[in-house]
Parts: structure tokens; C-alpha cells; sequence
């Protein structure tokens, strides 16, 4: 699963059957990248949502047989940003708290 901003709705009303009725919403990552969405759970611009692809989004959008590669599943209500942006990744690729990058930061300026 991802996490994306709703930027807006997508009107296309030529579309095959399959599409239905379901609302599909443009939604951005937090690179700036955009894609299509189908949305079953109603969301409005601005909302931050978690999605998710592949055969998981079939599924959650209703049926294997639904052409989605993207659903959203949920509307976020909160969640620390903060924290995400303090833990920023290591060489190594773990999650390094700010206090870690302090610590490494002030044994380099010994050296």
C-alpha cells in the first residue's frame, strides 16, 4: 500500500463496462508523481488516502475481474509526517532516528 494526495476527479464517460459506476480520482505521491484511482470509499480533493495496485487492487475495488491497477482502501485521519521525514534512511537503508544523526554527525567532527 501507498500513500497519495486526491488531487481531483477524473471524468472520462467513455469508458468500458467493467468501470461501471465507480468514481475515478487523480492522485498524486508524495514525488509529485500522478495516477488514476478508483475510488469505492468516496474520498474529495485534498484527502490523503492509502491505495493500493496490482491484484490487490482488483480485489479491493469488488472482483478479480475489475480493471484497476490502482484502489483506494482508506482515508487517512492523522499520521505523524514529522517523525517519517526525522527517520531518514542509512547508507545501510534502516531508518536512522535525528538523535542517531546527531551522534554520527558530531563523531565525524572529531575526527
Amino acid at each position: 500500500m501507498k500513500i497519495f494526495r486526491v488531487e481531483g476527479t477524473l471524468v472520462a464517460t467513455a469508458r468500458i463496462g467493467g468501470l461501471e459506476s465507480h468514481r475515478l480520482l487523480v492522485v498524486q505521491d508524495r514525488k509529485g508523481g500522478k495516477q488514476v484511482a478508483v475510488d469505492p470509499v468516496g474520498c474529495k480533493p485534498g484527502d490523503w488516502v492509502i491505495a493500493c495496485g496490482s491484484s490487490a487492487a482488483r480485489d479491493a475495488a469488488g472482483s478479480k475481474e475489475y480493471p484497476s491497477d490502482l484502489t483506494i482502501v482508506g482515508i487517512i485521519d492523522y499520521w505523524d509526517e514529522e517523525s517519517e521525514e526525522r527517520a531518514a534512511p542509512s547508507a545501510n537503508g534502516e531508518a536512522r532516528s535525528a538523535d542517531d544523526r546527531a551522534r554520527s554527525a558530531g563523531d565525524g567532527a572529531r575526527r
